[in-house]
């Protein structure tokens, strides 16, 4: 019987004109160039048919009673150069179901829209800011879709990858209670889209990530997310080297705790040889990855290495902020540490680029 039901539930997730009791969020990054939506749900493999994105064109969501294909055709015209509002319309315009959809879409102008058909089951809505629209149906209530755009609006301008602003945002709502049908199987899935990476067989996806089914299917994402892109967070460490301790380095000059009179913190070397000429000049392409490992490396000694400095800086914003206990290693960064230092980093952030008052 159990083995019945699921083979149910997957062929349902697979229909077309399927219910999908949803919130999402469809969002921009000026400064990138890239374009992304996450949503979450308590209905499983929600990636397979609401998440939609593309390169240097936007993104999309389309869920309730969802017609899997708005998704790229919503893109193909948005690509074509029409405004959100009149995809929307166009989509819309001959189908009988439209009272039961929600839609939301954004493109690489800012621009965005959202349907929610009068169908939907309560709370159903949307909410629309600079570089963002938000949407959900079958919530708790408003308060999920608003406290989702006031987390994405409080990292606006802090240079966080927009991946991660998605998924604080999505936990944002998901900690009001989002999706109100408790007991449900629940997932939650993430698309980034990057025309300055050509993802894996050139889709341009720079993120994807799907949680099929999970008890925090949010939270999952998260841990997936930094876990994969080695962000600050997803390790605790001690003597290291890699990226996340550059990222440790770079937040930790921002404040002043480490080499506070260096004017910036160098970028790292760019991997940037023409993809199309890895096959037409292979030696090209040898010597220049030859070139690029030696600048990494050189790069990675004076700046990846989780020195004495750095830990030196470490124990002066461990003791700054109440946390230093009996028993803590020199040097630690634990999770509590590093929450403490992504709040305050990205607060400085905020006000250096002028989105948030002192």
């Amino acid at each position: 019987m159990m083995r019945f039901l699921l083979i149910l539930v997957t062929v349902l997730m697979l229909a077309p004109g399927l219910a999908q009791a949803t919130f999402s969020i469809c969002a921009i990054d000026p400064a990138s160039g890239q374009s992304g939506v996450a949503v979450t749900t308590r209905v499983p493999f929600v990636g397979r048919a609401v998440p939609w994105a593309r390169a240097g064109v936007g993104a999309v969501a389309t869920q309730s009673w969802t017609v899997v294909e708005y998704g790229t055709d919503g893109l193909d015209l948005l690509e074509q150069g029409m405004a959100p509002m009149e995809v929307l319309d166009r989509l819309l315009a001959d189908d009988e179901g439209r009272e039961l959809r929600q839609l939301g879409m954004i493109n690489m102008l800012g621009r965005s829209a959202a349907h929610t058909g009068a169908e939907n089951g309560p709370w159903a809505g949307s909410r629309q800011g600079t570089n963002y629209t938000v949407q959900g149906n079958v919530l708790v209530g408003p308060e999920v879709i608003d406290a989702v755009a006031e987390q994405f609006e409080l990292t606006e301008g802090t240079g966080m990858p927009l991946a991660e602003r998605l998924i604080l945002a999505l936990e944002a709502g998901q900690s009001l209670g989002g999706d109100k049908r408790w007991g449900y199987l629940q997932s939650a899935a993430l698309r980034v889209a990057d025309p300055n990476d050509p993802g894996r067989g050139g889709d341009h996806l720079a993120v994807s990530i799907d949680v099929g089914e999970h008890e925090q299917p949010v939270a999952e994402m998260k841990r997936i997310y930094y876990t994969t892109a080695r962000r600050l967070g997803y390790r605790s460490f001690a003597a290291v080297e890699g990226d996340d301790v550059v990222e440790l380095k770079r937040m930790l000059h921002a404040l002043g705790y480490w080499r506070a009179k260096m004017k910036s913190f160098p970028e790292a070397p760019e991997f940037d040889f023409p993809p199309e000429k890895m096959r037409s000049d292979p030696e090209g392409f040898q010597a220049y990855v030859a070139d690029y490992r030696k600048e990494a490396e050189a790069y990675d000694k004076k700046w990846a290495a989780y020195d004495a400095e750095a830990m030196t800086a470490v124990d002066a914003f461990r003791k700054d902020h109440d946390l230093v206990f009996d028993g803590d290693p020199p040097g630690l960064v634990d999770e509590r540490m590093v929450d403490a230092l992504r709040a305050d980093y990205y607060g400085w952030a905020a006000l250096e680029a002028g989105t948030l008052e002192e």
